[in-house]
C-alpha cells in the first residue's frame, strides 16, 4: 500500500494522480515558461513530491474588498541615536545647562506647555511656508524643522526627529493602500500572483493572497474558481490543490483561468451548458423553442404510453371481477 502510495500525488480530497503524469505536465509546462518568474520547482521530502513557485490568480470579484489600515504585527523601530545629526537642540533656553547636563528633569507641566510652543510655533511656520512657497527650512533650526507623521520622541528633555520608515505593501497593478481608497474593487481580470507549493490546499491559498495583500475580508467570502474560455467555470474545493490543479490543465492562460470570486455570487456552469454560451441571443432563442417543441414530443409519446397501460391494468380488473361473479 505504501508502495503504491508513493507513486502517487495527492491532488485533492481522495484525489490522487500518478507522478509521472504530474512530472510530464510539469515539463510542458516549465517549457512553456522558460525564463519567466512563473517556472516552478520540484523536491521530494520523505518520498512526498512538492512542487513549488508562483501562481497566477485573476480578480473575479464584484463586491468591495478592503484593506487593512495598518499591519496586525509591525517590527520595532530602532531607537535613533543621540548624535548631533539626529538629535535636535535642546527646548530649553539656558544653554549653560545644555553643555554641563547630558539629561535634564522637567516636571509633566514643563513638558506639556513646552510641547505646547513647539506645537504653536511649528504650526505658524508650516503655514508662512506653505504661504510662500519656500523650501523646507534648514536642518540647523530646530523650531522650523517638520514633524514626522509618527511625531517626536523624548528621551532625556531632548526631542528627537524620527525618519518614518515606509512600509512596501504588495499592490494592485499599482494600487497601494491610501485612506481614500481603502475600500475598491479590483478590475475584474486583473491578475496577480502568489507563491505557493502542490501541498497547500485551496483554503490555504487564499488565505495567503489574502495577507499578502493585508486584505480585511474573511476568506470564507471567496472562493477559487477554474475558469474556461468556453465559459465551463468549476468551483474549486476547500480541499484541493490550486497548484497541481493548475499544472494538470497546462500553462495557458487562453485556454483556463484560475480566479477569485465570491462564494455566494458565482455558479458553476458544466460543459454541455457552456457550449451554449458563445451563441448569438437569436440563436439561443432558436435552440430554446426546439427544446420546448421535443419537451412536447416526449410528453405527448409519454401520455399516450400511460394511456394505454391504463387501458391494460383496467381491461385485467374487469376480467378479474367477471371470474369472482
Amino acid at each position: 500500500m505504501d508502495s503504491v502510495d508513493s507513486d502517487k500525488m495527492q491532488i485533492g480530497e481522495n484525489k490522487f494522480v500518478s507522478k509521472r503524469a504530474i512530472l510530464s505536465h510539469l515539463k510542458t509546462y516549465n517549457i512553456y515558461y522558460e525564463g519567466q518568474a512563473l517556472q516552478l520547482r520540484q523536491r521530494e521530502e520523505e518520498g512526498e513530491l512538492i512542487i513549488d513557485g508562483l501562481l497566477n490568480v485573476f480578480w473575479g470579484v464584484r463586491r468591495l474588498i478592503k484593506l487593512q489600515m495598518q499591519d496586525e504585527k509591525e517590527p520595532g523601530r530602532p531607537h535613533p541615536s543621540l548624535t548631533s545629526q539626529s538629535a535636535e537642540t535642546d527646548i530649553s533656553t539656558d544653554k549653560n545647562h545644555e553643555t554641563n547636563q547630558t539629561s535634564i528633569e522637567v516636571t509633566a507641566a514643563d513638558n506639556q506647555s513646552k510641547d505646547s510652543l513647539v506645537e504653536e510655533k511649528e504650526e505658524a511656520t508650516l503655514s508662512q511656508r506653505n504661504h510662500d512657497g519656500m523650501q523646507e527650512a534648514s536642518h540647523s533650526d530646530p523650531l522650523l524643522r517638520i514633524r514626522s507623521d509618527v511625531g517626536g520622541r523624548r528621551i532625556g528633555g531632548r526631542r528627537l526627529g524620527i525618519r518614518r520608515f515606509n512600509r512596501h505593501r504588495c499592490s494592485f497593478n499599482g494600487h497601494f493602500y491610501n485612506h481614500k481608497t481603502a475600500v475598491f474593487t479590483p478590475a475584474f481580470g486583473s491578475v496577480t500572483n502568489v507563491r505557493v507549493n502542490s501541498c497547500m490546499t485551496t483554503t490555504q491559498v487564499l488565505r495567503v493572497l489574502l495577507n499578502k495583500f493585508k486584505i480585511e475580508n474573511s476568506p470564507d467570502e471567496f472562493t477559487l474558481y477554474l475558469v474556461h474560455t468556453s465559459g465551463e467555470r468549476h468551483q474549486l474545493k476547500p480541499t484541493d490543490h490550486p497548484l497541481a490543479v493548475r499544472i494538470l490543465q497546462g500553462p495557458c492562460e487562453q485556454v483556463s483561468k484560475i480566479f477569485l470570486m465570491e462564494t455566494d455570487q458565482v455558479e458553476e456552469v458544466t460543459y454541455d451548458v457552456a457550449q451554449y454560451i458563445k451563441f448569438e441571443l437569436p440563436v439561443l432563442q432558436s435552440f430554446i423553442t426546439k427544446l420546448q417543441e421535443e419537451e412536447e414530443r416526449e410528453i405527448l409519446k409519454l401520455k399516450r404510453r400511460y394511456t394505454y397501460m391504463q387501458r391494460i391494468i383496467k381491461k385485467y380488473m374487469q376480467s378479474l371481477a367477471d371470474k369472482t361473479t
